[in-house]
């Protein structure tokens, strides 16, 4: 029994590292994306580059996470609810160095974007980023914590993200009908638009496997209007 007792301690110290270092992710990514934001707004481009090369930070991130994810596996074996977290660990990893990703491509864009503080949606983009980071940040707190509740949560507030990528769309598409002058500073910031939906997707993605990961079942089998039972 002691041996036992070890065994199930260390592997609880597996998990923790596992989940910690998705953590740590996600704080480097909603960073990111807030910084991204403010250098766009503020033309910082010394900021922007800064952004492009700490996405390495994300990079090596991942690969320490699947690392220990295979090494977890081959060594602890998990089973049903546990071995569901390893894997949702490892998919979230690579999901979230996607949102990284975004960031980055937002970043990439602000030496680009000389004059278009005149342009209206620009007022708009860092409240969609806000949501955006907002529901990567809840999502991997959710997953940390197993909870299937938060993720459904987090879920329904992407609608916010695309009803202001729609705006922002449309209003665009005005502005550079009647300003053809502004065409090209125009479509960079529909890509950052773009980018900025994306990771609400992303975060609702990761929102299905936190969500997986501690009931057993796939988010479209929750009953309506009910609470996310574990299993």
């Amino acid at each position: 029994m002691a041996t036992q007792g070890h065994t199930i301690k260390a592997f609880d110290e597996d998990l923790d590292r596992l989940r910690a270092l998705i953590s740590e992710m996600g704080g480097l990514a909603e960073h990111a994306i807030g910084e991204a934001m403010r250098c766009l707004t503020q033309r910082d481009v010394d900021g922007a580059l800064r952004i492009i090369e700490d996405d390495k930070k994300l990079d090596a991130l991942e690969i320490e996470t699947e690392q220990r994810v295979i090494q977890l596996i081959a060594l602890r074996a998990p089973m049903a609810g546990d071995l569901r977290d390893v894997v949702a660990a490892l998919k979230i990893s690579g999901v979230v160095e996607r949102i990284g990703d975004y960031a980055k491509n937002i970043a990439k864009r602000v030496p680009l974007l000389e004059d278009s503080r005149q342009i209206e949606p620009v007022s708009l983009l860092p409240e969609m980023a806000r949501i955006a980071a907002g529901m990567v940040h809840d999502v991997l707190n959710a997953f940390v914590n197993r909870d299937a509740d938060v993720a459904v949560a987090v879920c329904q507030r992407d609608k916010a993200v695309d009803d202001f990528y729609d705006s922002i769309f449309r209003t665009l598409l005005t502005h550079m009908m009647g300003n053809p002058h502004t065409i090209g500073q125009a479509a960079h910031l529909l890509f950052v638009a773009k980018n900025i939906e994306r990771v609400g997707d992303h975060a609702t993605n990761i929102a299905e496997m936190v969500y997986y990961a501690a009931t057993g079942r796939h988010m479209g089998e929750r009953v309506k209007g009910g609470s996310a039972a574990t299993a």
